[in-house]
């Protein structure tokens, strides 16, 4: 079975090194990048099978990445929100533009592992 590859954008650099090293152990490739600069310049020649991805990031927000993905790139790519910014109007603009789930900080990786199967497991049925 080919490597799924996870692009995990946050710059919160203790956060993506544990949720690195959880995701490779799990048998992942993952590919982290701290700002939305990173995020564009990635997604314009690769895409990977899920993306997880802060909402509260420099240059382009998560929101803006859900509507760049859905909108200009036109990919379904599975998109999983995490963020401190957990309220209700982050939440429902999230899933309004197309997110598939949302996970407020702190992130317990093991559920997130969970719905990062649950997603990208979705895409091959």
């Amino acid at each position: 079975m080919k490597e799924k590859i996870v692009l995990l954008a946050d710059d919160d650099e203790l956060l993506a090194s544990l949720l690195n090293f959880r995701l490779k152990k799990a048998g992942y490739k993952v590919d982290h990048v701290i700002d939305g600069k990173e995020v564009k310049e990635y997604l314009s020649h690769s895409i990977p099978d899920i993306i997880v991805s802060d909402i509260m990031m420099p240059y382009f927000s998560g929101i803006e990445l859900i509507n760049h993905v859905r909108k200009e790139l036109k990919s379904n790519t599975p998109i999983i929100i995490i963020s401190s910014a957990g309220n209700e109007e982050n939440v429902l603009s999230a899933f309004e533009l197309g997110a598939n789930d949302f996970i407020s900080k702190p992130v317990s990786p093991s559920e997130l592992l969970v719905r990062i199967a649950r997603e990208v497991n979705k895409t091959n049925i």
